[in-house]
């Protein structure tokens, strides 16, 4: 039996461990909510992170196309950016599908010769943290555009209001000067 066939079966069970995992990364009160609340509207951030890891398993399953990677991972990783997790943090959800992958798979991969296949499918893995790292690198560069951007409006709001600035007129060429030349 191949590694993909049998994560293949198993798929259904491996996403709903990765999940379980994935949100015991969030301090505990949120965490509980997350597994809890079943409802999309009360808990877009549990919907957001249950479809993206169920469509990045089936990437990783597959060709691992970028774009489609991308487009998955980079809103669980915006999510977790904007919550300011560490950049370790942020990204160790993906590293707990190693764990998940083995608990499942502990019987058959010695048995059935598949070590060298979970490496390579590890090493999958290993390419799409290197993914989420970039897009949250990505991401915290935003934030921090976005608060220095933010703050240089406040101030200059808050020194406008105080009358410490005024608008300087747009120079004029002079043109008695360019005449006489």
């Amino acid at each position: 039996m191949r590694l993909n066939n049998l994560l293949e079966q198993r798929k259904t069970t491996i996403i709903k461990d990765w999940f379980a995992l994935a949100v015991e990364t969030y301090p505990p009160d949120t965490a509980s909510f997350l597994k809890r609340q079943r409802d999309p509207f009360a808990n877009p951030v549990g919907r957001t992170v249950s479809r993206g890891l169920e469509a990045l398993f089936n990437e990783l399953l597959k060709e691992m196309d970028y774009e489609t990677i991308t487009s998955f991972l980079d809103p669980i990783i915006r999510i977790r950016a904007i919550q300011n997790f560490s950049p370790a943090q942020a990204i160790s959800f993906i590293f707990l599908l190693k764990k998940v992958i083995r608990e499942n798979t502990k019987k058959e991969v010695p048995r059935e010769q598949l070590f060298n296949e979970l490496l390579l499918f590890e090493s999958r893995i290993d390419q799409l943290v290197m993914i989420a790292f970039n897009l949250y690198m990505q991401c915290r560069e935003k934030i921090c555009e976005l608060k220095a951007n933010e703050m240089r409006n406040t101030t200059y709001k808050a020194f406008k209001r105080a009358g410490l600035v005024r608008e300087m007129p747009v120079d004029k060429p002079d043109v008695k000067s360019n005449v006489n030349t």
